[in-house]
């Protein structure tokens, strides 16, 4: 990314005591473009817009309700996807902008479709990388990978969960909100481990005690989000996307997402019927950092920036199929 001036920084009143922390980099007149985060619960990061050409975009980075420096830290009282929705309407308000481009990965990506199908009308492209459709099995999926991968506390917590005949969100959300701070220390470092497994196919390094906090508030939003299928229920975000905008819109996955299964984005591509370009990246997983993810996002963004649209077509990947549950 091309350095631009000090960020502009913006600390939003929001209703139910949130705050919510924007930070504005790159060049104040150049193409709007908004950043959304993963998790939920994550924050931003520097990662998330280093992609960018800084002489070409304004970039709009907010954390969202109870994510990074929004305040307060990990908050899940009035933080649904509803707030979510009109903390960007009213962030759009207040910076004045009509139109912007759309950037979001994982769960990035799932407010990202959430917000165009909110208002339509603010969109004026999608950038979609290793997309995350909220589906049931996706996030059923992720958790019965790790107790299958024989880890004996992911057993202790399905079990648990089994014995109180509810799902082990429910048991995951309910520690990380109400449990002793030991338990919920220990869970967090428990699923940091096995989201970088996942991610990149490395161990996690050991979180210091200052890392362990904001990971405790990190994943007490993510379980609060999952534990309610992120409000995507009925009807799920594969059949509201039949009513996107049609505006250039690419989705960027890796065919060796272990997170987000690639699975996903076929379904999603399917769905929008020809108004979306998927490209597979060969070889990558869900790591924003993986070399050739960051590629394929910055010669995404640099075409955007010349022709406000997405050049080429998409790439196939073999053997993928549209699973039978991808509704």
């Amino acid at each position: 990314m091309t350095q631009g001036p000090r960020p502009i920084i913006h600390r939003l009143p929001l209703d139910g005591g949130h705050v919510m922390h924007v930070e504005e980099h790159g060049d104040p007149a150049g193409l709007p473009a908004l950043v959304l985060h993963g998790g939920p619960g994550s924050g931003s990061s520097p990662v998330l817009r280093r992609d960018f050409d800084a002489r070409r975009y304004r970039i709009i980075c907010p954390d969202q309700r109870g994510s990074g420096r929004s305040t307060p830290a990990g908050a899940i009282t009035a933080n649904t996807l509803a707030d979510l929705l009109d903390d960007l309407r009213r962030l759009r308000d207040h910076l004045r902008i009509e139109r912007w481009l759309v950037v979001g990965g994982s769960w990035g990506a799932t407010l990202a479709l959430a917000h165009a199908l909110d208002q339509p009308g603010a969109v004026a492209g999608l950038l979609l990388r290793n997309v995350f459709l909220a589906r049931g099995g996706d996030i059923h999926g992720f958790f019965a990978q790790a107790v299958r991968h024989g880890d004996p506390e992911w057993r202790a917590l399905w079990n648990e969960a089994w014995r109180r005949q509810c799902p082990i969100t429910d048991v995951i959300a309910q520690a990380l909100a109400h449990g002793t701070p030991q338990r919920q220390c220990r869970i967090a470092a428990l699923w940091f481990a096995w989201e970088q497994r996942m991610a990149t196919g490395r161990p996690a390094p050991q979180p210091d005690d200052a890392t362990l906090q904001r990971l405790v508030a990190r994943y007490r939003v993510q379980a609060h989000y999952l534990r309610h299928g992120c409000w995507l229920r009925a009807p799920t975000l594969l059949q509201r996307c039949v009513a996107l905008p049609t505006v250039p819109t690419l989705i960027v996955h890796g065919t060796q997402d272990r997170v987000c299964p690639p699975q996903g984005a076929r379904a999603l591509a399917h769905a929008l019927q020809g108004r979306a370009i998927l490209r597979w990246v060969s070889g990558a997983g869900h790591d924003p950092t993986h070399p050739a993810i960051a590629a394929a996002m910055r010669q995404a963004l640099n075409d955007y920036a010349l022709t406000q649209a997405f050049s080429g077509a998409g790439e196939s990947a073999p053997g993928m199929r549209i699973s039978a549950g991808a509704g």
